[in-house]
């Protein structure tokens, strides 16, 4: 299966299709915690963008006093 870097959308899609999968309760022991591992995986990744997004917001929002103020972003945040 090749590598391709998932967006946000698509990692939560993808998560809520493994909690319906487990839910359902068709699986095997071994098929669920696989299922169950890859969707701790997606749920961290998910996780790690939504801090990153928050601290870009926190950036564009306030100045060093904490005052209201837009602040270049580095382009590398942006990935």
């Amino acid at each position: 299966m090749a590598k391709k870097k998932s967006n946000f959308e698509t990692q939560l899609q993808d998560l809520e299709s493994i909690v319906a999968q487990l839910e359902d309760g068709e699986l095997s022991l071994e098929e669920s915690l696989k299922l169950f591992e890859h969707g701790v995986k997606i749920s961290r990744e998910c996780q790690e963008k939504l801090d990153k997004a928050e601290r870009r917001i926190e950036v564009l929002l306030k100045d060093r006093d904490g005052n209201p103020a837009l602040e270049a972003i580095d382009r590398d945040d942006l990935a």
